[in-house]
């Protein structure tokens, strides 16, 4: 007997897969980050993240302008300091080099959003996310750091501030810092998710914020735990983020699921450094197809939840985009 149904008769040409596929993945939607050092000139390689770079703000401005003439018009902001001390407190400095960086491509592309990283660990001569009581961070005395760092980002020109920390109670203490100062109309992009990953790896050689004692298991994420993601992303939203995050992404598409599916407000994932490490190496090997890995990778994110990606393939993707 034949089958009635026969699901292949939709697949036969590209022009019926594309008519009938599900999931789409939006250039407009991706997130660009980008890494800032103190400089002139400079377009240093970070030899795990192949195509990635650590820029000067005079070569990131040239940059992004190419990359926002893609379609990629959101860009994440990390900061590499001329100084870290035991406070961090170039990450509050008014001339921080992301507080520059945010000066200097908003008067370029005005139009861009530009979403500032709100974290210490870059910032502090231990490498750790917050301020050190002993060998442990000082989870109060952090936020109030961070919600002074995030005035100081939204007078540079952050369209959106991001805090990644994971200090309990820092969005609310952001909020209200945000608000005093003028700035209620700046959105939260809370990491509200995030755990305590080996797929970060290449990001330390990036950012160059490797903990010089311990590591930071003591405040993100358990990767174990699937039910305290929503805990955290709801506690957030009650604080007043406007967009939670889930990172990293593809090992946690069940999170990114589950949250998507409790929260009504856009939801982001971080295809973070490793994530892209892996397919890079991969490709460069023989071992996959590149493109093709890049482009499935994205699609299992959106098809899991995220409104938004954020992506080191985001020009990539735009390039892509723009040959169809």
């Amino acid at each position: 007997m034949f089958p009635i149904e026969r699901p292949r008769r939709l697949r036969q040409t590209e022009g019926l897969r594309a008519l009938v596929r599900e999931t789409r993945v939006a250039v407009e939607q991706l997130i660009y980050p980008v890494f800032v050092r103190p400089g002139q000139g400079l377009q240093e390689p970070i030899s795990s993240m192949p195509g990635i770079y650590q820029w000067s703000v005079d070569t990131l401005c040239a940059h992004l302008e190419e990359v926002y003439a893609l379609g990629v018009h959101a860009f994440l902001f990390f900061g590499i300091p001329s100084h870290k001390d035991a406070q961090g407190s170039e990450a509050y400095s008014p001339d921080g080099i992301v507080q520059r960086a945010l000066q200097a491509v908003h008067e370029r592309l005005p139009d861009a959003t530009l979403i500032a990283d709100l974290c210490l660990c870059e910032y502090t001569d231990h490498g750790h996310c917050g301020l050190l009581h002993g060998e442990i961070v000082d989870n109060d005395a952090t936020i109030d750091v961070l919600a002074r760092t995030a005035v100081v980002q939204a007078r540079a020109g952050a369209t959106v501030v991001a805090p990644s920390d994971m200090m309990d109670g820092r969005v609310g203490a952001i909020r209200r810092a945000l608000d005093a100062a003028g700035f209620e109309q700046v959105p939260i992009m809370s990491y509200a998710a995030k755990y305590a990953s080996g797929f970060y790896g290449p990001f330390r050689e990036a950012a160059e914020n490797t903990p010089t004692f311990g590591d930071r298991r003591a405040y993100q994420m358990d990767p174990a735990n699937r039910q305290e993601a929503l805990k955290e992303v709801l506690l957030d939203l009650e604080e007043g983020a406007d967009m939670v995050i889930v990172k990293p992404a593809m090992p946690y598409l069940d999170v990114l699921s589950d949250v998507k599916k409790a929260v009504r407000v856009p939801v982001a994932a971080y295809q973070v450094s490793g994530e892209f490490a892996m397919i890079k190496a991969a490709g460069q090997l023989g071992w996959l197809e590149e493109r093709r890995v890049i482009e499935e990778s994205l699609v299992s994110i959106k098809r899991a939840g995220a409104d938004m990606i954020i992506t080191y393939f985001a020009p990539d993707m735009a390039r892509w985009a723009q040959e169809r």
